[in-house]
């Protein structure tokens, strides 16, 4: 397993001088050591996982959005299981992303497993970006993905103003 700490630091969730010193100069947050930590204890019982890729993991108000390698990231969607268990072990809803996407992919595997039909950008006056998802269906209460989260990751984690617009396909 990849970590953005040691692993014997995630598995006896203590830290090294070494990953002390990278969290005091910021180059890697709490949020991923404590997600490397939760990785590192579910592997012990789960041998899929240690062989993932945690590049990072950001928190926002009790969501935390970890990046993995693509691979990483199908295996867990294919395991409603896999799936299950790290958002048990995580204090809030867990989103998964690929890391060093571009802001295009970012959206999209927020959204998953909802259909994106576009996402486009402008660049409005004073160097402003404004970006625009439209989405398959229709919003309803049991929409499965909660779009406030969604614009305010987006605006936390990549710092973009973006529009959800809802395409109603002729469903009702």
């Amino acid at each position: 397993m990849k970590l953005p700490i040691c692993g014997f630091d995630a598995k006896n969730a203590v830290l090294c001088p070494q990953c002390e010193k990278k969290v005091e100069s910021g180059e890697i947050t709490q949020a991923d050591v404590n997600a490397s930590i939760i990785l590192a204890k579910i592997a012990k019982s789960n041998n899929e996982i240690e062989n993932f890729t945690l590049y990072s993991c950001k928190d926002f108000q009790g969501n935390f959005i970890l990046s993995l390698a693509k691979n990483d990231i199908m295996s867990i969607r294919q395991s409603r299981t896999l799936y299950r268990l790290l958002q048990d072990q995580f204090k809030g809803k867990i989103w998964l992303v690929e890391a060093d996407e571009t802001d295009k992919k970012f959206i999209e595997d927020l959204f998953f497993p909802t259909k994106i039909l576009s996402i486009n950008s402008v660049w409005a006056p004073g160097g402003v970006q404004k970006t625009k998802a439209v989405v398959s269906g229709k919003w309803t209460p049991r929409f499965p993905i909660d779009t406030q989260k969604v614009v305010e990751i987006v605006k936390n984690a990549r710092n973009l103003d973006i529009e959800i617009e809802f395409e109603d396909k002729g469903r009702k």
